[in-house]
């Protein structure tokens, strides 16, 4: 499970690609793509270096309580393929 005060980044070796859906993202070291669904979740994973928690990323990009179970679920599913990683 994701802990929702942990810092976390999009991975380095990941480029994410707009789409009108959302974006892909690529990752260049396991050649996985994944399907960011929404704008939303996109600007979410941009953000995720630039605080402290994947709580203020959360915040910041204005999900709802409502969402947030689903936007975790999410994140969690980018970090078991390695698309999100922890900040060191």
């Amino acid at each position: 499970m994701l802990d929702l005060d942990s810092a976390w980044r999009l991975n380095p070796r990941v480029a994410l690609r707009p789409e009108p859906f959302g974006a892909l993202a690529y990752h260049f070291g396991t050649r996985r793509l994944s399907f960011l669904k929404t704008p939303k979740l996109v600007a979410v994973v941009e953000s995720l270096g630039e605080h402290g928690s994947v709580r203020a990323a959360l915040d910041s990009a204005s999900v709802t309580h409502d969402e947030t179970t689903a936007y975790v679920s999410a994140l969690e599913r980018l970090a078991s393929g390695e698309m999100i990683v922890p900040v060191e």
